[in-house]
């Protein structure tokens, strides 16, 4: 009974991780029909119009924003690396850089 636990979990964490990765394309899926359904495309059009739409590359606005916590990790990351801090020190300088900003 022991012995069969592993392997089920591991089956339950891949199948869990592909559900994660395949959520952006089916939000892409979505607008591009919910986009066809509006212009009232049908047949090849449609066909052509999702094809381009789903190959499209994300917009800009599109793009994921960086939440406040990583925008001030980007920013320390930066100022270590420009001071050519290693080690403890820079363990040191990022402590207090995101502590304080």
């Amino acid at each position: 009974m022991k012995m069969l636990r592993v392997p089920l979990l591991m089956i339950g964490l891949l199948l869990c991780s592909q559900g994660f990765a395949a959520t952006a394309q089916q939000n892409k899926m979505t607008t591009c029909n919910a986009d066809a359904t509006a212009k009232s495309l049908k047949g090849d059009e449609r066909k052509a119009f999702m094809s381009t739409c789903l190959k499209a590359a994300p917009a800009a606005n599109d793009a994921k924003a960086l939440t406040p916590q990583q925008e001030k990790m980007k920013t320390c990351n930066a100022e270590a690396k420009t001071k050519a801090l290693t080690g403890d020190a820079r363990k040191t300088f990022m402590s207090d850089c995101l502590k304080k900003k």
